[in-house]
Parts: C-alpha cells; sequence; structure tokens
C-alpha cells in the first residue's frame, strides 16, 4: 500500500511523495536539495516524476533529480510547450501505472494552458489549478477556460484526497470569509486551520467534500456568492462564469 508524504520547499510549495516500501513517485519537483534528503533518509529509490505545468518552482528540479536517478521516469504535459525534457508526453486520458496506483490525467487549462492533473487512488495532484478554499491565478488561460476545469474536478467523488502544490490556505479562507461572511463552515475551518499553521504542520490534503462547503471558486452557483460578487463589482452577474471571474479579479487584488 502507498503513502503520501509532503515535502516543503521555497516559501509555500509543497512536493508531494507517493510512496511504496523503498520505491516512490513525486510531484512537481521545484527543487531537488529537499527531495534528494527525504529519498536519502528513508532510502527511497525514485521511479518516476510527474509534472502539471512548466513553471519553475514546480519544475526546477528535475535535470538534478534525473541526474542522480537516471532510471526514473518523467511525465509531462503534452501541451506545455516551455517543458523541453526528455520524457513522457502525457494528455488528458493517458493513465500512469505504478505498482498497484493508476493514476489518469486530466486537462485543466486556466492557470496554463496545458496544465494538467493527476486523479486515481482516491488522490487528486492539481498543481496549480484547485488550492483548498483557493484556485490558480490565470496566467495564460481565461476564466472562463478554469471555471471548466474546476468544475471538472468537482465532478470526482467527494472524498477524493486533493494535494494542491502550495500552502495558501488561511490566505483563501480569509477571502472566502470576506466573500461568504454568514459561512460558518469557513469560520470554523479558519480556526481549525489556523491551529494547524501555527503547529507548523500543512494545512493538506483537503477533500473535495470540504471544498464544496468552503471554497468560493466552487460555489458561484449560489446566491450568497454572486450576491457578493455583484456588490463588489457594482454590477449585474447573471452566469456563475461571470461570478467566478469577478471573484478571480478580486481575489487578486485582496
Amino acid at each position: 500500500m502507498y503513502s503520501v508524504l509532503t515535502i516543503p520547499a521555497f516559501q509555500d510549495n509543497y512536493i508531494w511523495l507517493i510512496r511504496q516500501e523503498k520505491h516512490c513517485l513525486v510531484v512537481d519537483p521545484g527543487s531537488a536539495g529537499p527531495v534528494l534528503e527525504r529519498l536519502d533518509s528513508l532510502g527511497l529509490t525514485l521511479d518516476a516524476i510527474l509534472l502539471t505545468h512548466h513553471h519553475q518552482d514546480h519544475t526546477g528540479g528535475v535535470t538534478e533529480l534525473l541526474t542522480a536517478y537516471p532510471n526514473a521516469r518523467l511525465y509531462q504535459p503534452r501541451h506545455e510547450t516551455q517543458l523541453h525534457f526528455d520524457g513522457t508526453r502525457v494528455e488528458e486520458g493517458d493513465q500512469i501505472r505504478w505498482h498497484d496506483l493508476t493514476l489518469s490525467v486530466l486537462h485543466v487549462p486556466g492557470h496554463t494552458r496545458g496544465h494538467v492533473a493527476y486523479h486515481g487512488g482516491g488522490m487528486l495532484f492539481c498543481g496549480d489549478t484547485l488550492f483548498s478554499a483557493g484556485c490558480g491565478r490565470l496566467f495564460e488561460g481565461s476564466a472562463e477556460e478554469m471555471y471548466g476545469s474546476l468544475q471538472r474536478l468537482l465532478a470526482l467523488p467527494d472524498e477524493t484526497r486533493v494535494y494542491p502544490a502550495h500552502e495558501y490556505t488561511l490566505s483563501n479562507l480569509r477571502f472566502a470569509h470576506a466573500v461568504e461572511p454568514q459561512n460558518r463552515k469557513i469560520a470554523e475551518i479558519i480556526k481549525e486551520i489556523s491551529k494547524l499553521r501555527q503547529q507548523g504542520l500543512p494545512s493538506l490534503p483537503t477533500t473535495l467534500g470540504r471544498e464544496r462547503d468552503v471554497n468560493v471558486f466552487l460555489r458561484c452557483h449560489l446566491d450568497s456568492v454572486r450576491f457578493s460578487a455583484e456588490k463588489h463589482a457594482l454590477s449585474q452577474l447573471d452566469t456563475p462564469q461571470k461570478v467566478f471571474h469577478t471573484l478571480r479579479l478580486w481575489k487578486d487584488v485582496f
């Protein structure tokens, strides 16, 4: 049976390590050093690297890791044209099989055009598309693309464990509370996550079920969220996509 370990990197990145016995995969290794230290301390062999998108804080450790583990396989999004590593290109519908774990590739554009997520074994590794109580900035894709990508992820089971690539949860929850000040679940989870962070513990993984309750970017169809977005925009917003776009612009300057 496999387990998932957290490897902190930089200021707020998380590199996820999926372990089975003495073998492992890593997702989005922006820095090689923390990964190599963890592999050495646990006596693990790196079998594969999975990338969700091309940003340097997710890919910066790839070359060093492949030098240290030349037999490791690299999986990278086919439509992220900025990536030039040697490795397997993956796209929507592809599957990665490793021991008894199968991960399906989902194309989730918005943060970048070629962004992918990996789903399987009750887990979702979503890079910078979905965060706990938030979502990624729109660097390359449109609001409509990101909204559609989030809806695709939201169609997965509520018990799905979500492994985003950044520790943004508290700041995202504070924004969510500004949008939905009457949402008691948000207030409860702020207290819970604050205690974790005070102890230096990660707030992740989250679950899709929790995100349905507190992530305003997944709640754009609700009147409470729409009214708040309209008040901020000083205009009528007649579709969930327009509500989402307003919220994303608001969060950018929150």
